[in-house]
């Protein structure tokens, strides 16, 4: 079964609540609480948000 890739996956490992991609989103659909990222329903999946995080902590769901 192929799923198609509609939502991000954040690695809470990795990411350092720099506030980066809740900056680059054009939407300002991410927001930054104590734990993870949340994204709300306004995302337009630009992907600005993945190719700004400095720690690659953002990819899309069932990527690898």
């Amino acid at each position: 079964m192929n799923e198609e890739l509609d939502e991000f996956e954040i690695d809470i490992t990795r990411c350092m609540h720099c506030g980066a991609c809740v900056g680059s989103c054009p939407v300002n659909a991410i927001f930054l609480n104590e734990v993870v990222l949340e994204f709300n329903d306004d995302c337009t999946m630009c992907k600005r948000c993945i190719k700004v995080c400095p720690v690659g902590a953002i990819r899309l769901a069932g990527e690898r």
